[in-house]
């Protein structure tokens, strides 16, 4: 089966294209970091905080537009810390809202193979009444984390593919 990488961490990537998003664009105080760490995987890690209503951290990922046309799913290799962290992909970055599907962590390296026709639409937390994922274009990935509660959290990303 065909797969299309969408993005692979390494050694020669540039992570300077991924946008960190924390609640303090609404007044809270979480804090997050996207590097590459010694295995060359993307290490997104930091410290969620509930204060001003706060309570999630996110990296996104944008480029032109790739078609999924031909694919069903998209396979995320990762090793996670045992949370619950969301995937969300936009179809155009004019979107105000987000495709989403949330997956918990082994703790161990895994693949995550996430359907893409089971992506539901939401909006600041709220699913919205619209179809599920059906377009054949995707601008956008994202990984966000926003448990209702304080915590620590760290996750190793080695890539997202389509397949």
């Amino acid at each position: 089966m065909s797969s299309n990488l969408i993005f692979d961490f390494n050694k020669n990537c540039n992570i300077q294209d991924w946008e960190i998003v924390n609640d303090v664009v609404m007044g809270g105080k979480s804090s997050s970091d996207l590097s590459l760490n010694h295995d060359s995987y993307g290490c997104f890690e930091g410290n969620i905080s509930l204060d001003n209503n706060g309570g999630f951290s996110s990296i996104r990922y944008r480029f032109p537009r790739i078609s999924v046309k031909e694919y069903t799913k998209v396979v995320l290799k990762l090793k996670g810390d045992g949370k619950k962290y969301q995937f969300r992909i936009k179809s155009s970055t004019r979107d105000y809202y987000s495709y989403i599907s949330l997956f918990v962590t082994s703790g161990e390296m895994e693949e995550i193979e996430i359907s893409l026709n089971n992506m539901y639409p939401s909006f600041r937390g709220k699913k919205l009444d619209l179809p599920n994922f059906e377009n054949d274009y995707i601008e956008e990935v994202a990984f966000l984390i926003g448990n209702k509660e304080r915590e620590h959290f760290k996750l190793l990303i080695d890539k997202i593919e389509l397949r």
